[in-house]
């Protein structure tokens, strides 16, 4: 990693006449190649009359963007050449496809990537049919694209990915395409303000080009309809110096728009090259970082009207202008002099390859923004060194012996990951890295902020070198998290369970990113997509039903099985045992749930690492069952808070019900209930079967919405013998314990709903079940009258050595009173 005293600042000069000349050329050919590959399947030099023949049968992609995005590709090229800067390019209009692709063959990267696409007229051949076609690449710049680290899906997130991006990488820039149809989204528009946050000196730079077309899919844009004043007064108020060009929409010679804007990009290179001299010596304080707002006609080269109405400059040429080209002869013949109007032949030899001017005009090697090793984060990726995680264990002296806060423990060896990992681990957070708990972190290291700074500020944690990232949209943490992880670094992401919902859609992208990537060969695997939720649905009876939400499991596990891992820890060393596994993962979205309350801890160091190693197992201690006996109900359980009321149902039983033989099942990897051909984690029947058994009735209490363990178990129970109890849309504000009564997962409910589905308890202990439902009752009223839970509830424990001395006397009595 270089450091911000090696940020190049070779002086820049004006464009010469026969530098506008290349510019041109090698934009002349970048279009060529993205027309092309929206409309043709063969001819691609158009060496024959073109024909409908010629012409794809699906017309699929979009043009609109994508002279805006090759222009400003060409023109960073100029820059690193001559400047010799490491950069790469992030599309936030990612539908324009056909131009990254033109690009990143034209820099030599597509074929060393794919060597079936030669550098001539039958390699051009398979370019243009390979996109949007059965089998083919996709139409929006993908991870099948040398040099994306942003999937082209989705609008909204070109700024905060480009921004993570560059974080701990000082001598990287970002140039940044944020397209005026993304730019009116929520997420872009609140990641302007990334710059409050970027270091200066130890992070990178991210130039912002704001992408003025005109026009989205069907209407105008907001910020193509204001004028430079307010534009400029918006960019302003977000903490920039906006530099305006305006481009084709006048006769202006070609070079001369070239020559203009290569000044504009020149004089913003050189405030950036100032500003990073300037910290480099020390100044670090915030700068008014440099965009650009470049205003061009939408569809811009292509044909002005077609059937007689406005193409170049409206929304018609936003994805196909020409739909009917195979279809008529006056929309084949509109193409061939669109085609025609870049002089191709002017720009290949006899073989179909680019000639020397086109293929100069790129920058060589690694400083190609193609093949920058940063966009291919696994590259460069380097393990973590983390600290033994076993010496941060409680002290467990029996089960359920002592308590813990599981995420402050948890926050304890973050501390030191974080110590040991001060140039590619952060940890990010919507404003709730203290409430979830993890604030030991800040014995090493604080909040990065490089906005204004009050007096207190340093003793509320702010620094302007930080490995905490807080911002209160969930959307820039994710965002950033993924433009770390996507150029080779490590982090984790800790949010309210009820909150992360907000970032559905890009662990959507992220998900999708990840399978395709798992696919390609050349993808080197990156670090996993770490979430930490806590704060979560069953104890957050103090805010409310607004804060009470387990859905972003079920939302995860609709993902590729390859790529998804859920964990439900039940106490502070499972916890740890599980984020030690997830840091050092790859190429997976790990959500862990736990809590930030003090609860019980159950398992030694030793029997947390096994039990976790398993992910799902039996817990001996806490059942009732005598080897050779058989067994008459399993009590299954995942999450913290089901567990501590699943561990109290069997003791109800055990005191109330001695005869009954009772198995307790912990599952910690939720995926492990699968059967192993849906989930590489999941179970064969075998092992299903010996932990839940065949024929007899099994309780489950899960921490989400039940329904999703009968999902996740379906092919292991046909006959719906499991019985769950979960979230089910009940909530308030209410006590702990009544929330759990509120959606029937508490003690005296499961101890009811075992004497339902075992056939021989129903009327032997009807009174039994009418005393439960009694005590749900009570329970309920005591709240009610005093704002508490009842106090054997409140206070509840679980009798360790009373437990193990019954379990003894019950195996004497097995065993004839030999019990050695």
């Amino acid at each position: 990693m270089s450091s911000a005293h090696e940020w190049p600042n070779e002086p820049s000069h004006s464009l010469t006449a026969e530098e506008a000349h290349q510019l041109n050329s090698w934009w002349r050919a970048a279009n060529y190649l993205s027309v092309g590959q929206i409309y043709l399947m063969n001819n691609p030099l158009l060496r024959e009359p073109l024909s409908r023949d010629d012409v794809k049968p699906r017309l699929l992609g979009h043009w609109g963007t994508t002279p805006g995005l090759t222009f400003l590709y060409a023109h960073a090229n100029r820059a690193i050449k001559q400047r010799g800067l490491n950069a790469f390019y992030v599309t936030g209009p990612g539908h324009g496809g056909p131009g990254l692709v033109a690009a990143s063959y034209l820099e030599g990267t597509y074929t060393e990537t794919y060597p079936a696409i030669t550098k001539d007229e039958r390699g051009l051949k398979k370019l243009f049919t390979q996109f949007s076609f059965p089998g083919g690449i996709p139409s929006h710049v993908a991870p099948e694209t040398p040099g994306s680290i942003h999937e082209g899906g989705e609008l909204g997130y070109a700024l905060s990915h480009a921004y993570g991006a560059v974080l701990d990488n000082p001598d990287q820039i970002a140039f940044t395409v944020v397209g005026d149809g993304e730019a009116e989204t929520g997420p872009l528009a609140t990641s302007w303000h990334s710059n409050k946050f970027l270091n200066p000196k130890n992070d990178g730079v991210v130039l912002p080009i704001l992408h003025l077309n005109g026009y989205k899919i069907a209407n105008p844009t907001v910020l193509a309809r204001i004028s430079d004043d307010e534009l400029r007064s918006l960019m302003v108020g977000y903490g920039h110096t906006p530099f305006f060009f305006e481009g084709g929409f006048d006769d202006e010679p070609i070079e001369e728009t070239h020559k203009r804007f290569a000044a504009v990009l020149d004089e913003v290179l050189d405030m950036i090259a100032d500003i990073k001299k300037r910290a480099a010596e020390g100044d670090i304080e915030r700068p008014l970082w440099p965009m650009i707002v470049f205003r061009t006609p939408k569809g811009w080269t292509g044909p002005k009207e077609i059937d007689g109405k406005k193409t170049e400059g409206s929304w018609r040429s936003h994805q196909v202008p020409l739909a009917s080209a195979r279809d008529t002869d006056e929309h084949l013949n509109d193409l061939r002099e669109w085609l025609e109007s870049y002089n191709i032949d002017e720009l290949v030899n006899e073989d179909g390859a680019f000639i020397d001017e086109i293929v100069d005009a790129a920058p060589a090697g690694d400083k190609r923004m193609s093949a920058n090793p940063i966009t291919n984060g696994g590259e460069v990726l380097h393990d973590l060194v983390l600290p033994d995680f076993r010496e941060y264990g409680v002290d467990v002296p029996h089960h359920g012996g002592t308590n813990a806060e599981a995420t402050r423990v948890l926050g304890t060896w973050l501390r030191d990951v974080v110590k040991n990992n001060m140039h590619n681990f952060r940890v990010f957070g919507p404003d709730e890295t203290a409430s979830n708990r993890l604030q030991a972190i800040y014995e090493v290291s604080g909040k990065q902020w490089n906005g204004e700074f009050e007096d207190h500020d340093a003793a509320e944690n702010l620094a302007q070198e930080g490995r905490v990232m807080e911002m209160l949209s969930e959307h820039q943490m994710q965002g950033w998290l993924e433009g770390y992880l996507l150029t080779g670094r490590h982090g984790l992401f800790s949010s309210y369970e009820a909150f992360i919902h907000i970032v559905d859609s890009m662990v959507n992208q992220h998900a999708k990113w990840l399978k395709v990537t798992n696919e390609i060969e050349w993808r080197r695997p990156i670090a996993s997509l770490n979430y930490l939720l806590s704060s979560h649905v069953w104890r957050q009876d103090h805010n409310g039903f607004s804060h009470q939400d387990p859905g972003f499991i079920d939302h995860v596990v609709n993902k590729k099985s390859e790529v998804v891992r859920v964990y439900l820890p039940p106490d502070a060393n499972t916890l740890l045992s599980t984020y030690d596994h997830c840091l050092r993962s790859r190429q997976y979205i790990n959500v862990v749930v736990a809590g930030k309350q003090p609860n019980p801890n159950w398992l030694t160091m030793d029997e947390a690492i096994v039990h976790c190693t398993r992910g799902i197992g039996i817990w001996e201690w806490a059942g009732t069952e005598v080897n050779g006996e058989g067994v008459d109900v399993v009590l299954g359980c995942a999450g913290d808070i089901p567990t501590i009321e699943t561990l109290a149902a069997a003791k109800i039983l055990r005191e109330e019900i001695p005869e009954l033989r009772v198995r307790v099942v912990n599952v910690v990897d939720l995926m492990r209930l699968q059967h192993e051909r849906e989930h590489p984690h999941g179970l064969s029947e075998k092992d299903f079967d010996g932990l839940f058994g065949k024929d007899i009735p099994v309780v489950f209490a899960y921490h989400g919405y039940p329904w999703l363990i009968h999902r996740l178990a379906y092919r292991h129970d046909p006959n719906a013998r499991i019985h769950v109890r979960g979230y089910k849309e009940e909530g308030t504000t209410t006590t702990p314990f009544d929330m759990l009564m509120r959606n029937d997962i508490d003690r005296f409910h499961l101890v009811m709903d075992v004497i339902d589905h075992v056939d021989s308890l129903g009327t032997r202990y009807a009174g039994l079940r009418q005393r439960m439902a009694d005590e749900r009752i009570r329970a309920r009223q005591y709240a009610f009258t005093h704002g508490a839970d009842i106090p054997e509830v409140a206070n509840w424990v679980w009798d360790d050595e009373q437990h193990d001395a019954a379990i003894a006397s019950e195996a004497v009595n097995v065993t004839g009173g030999d019990n050695e």
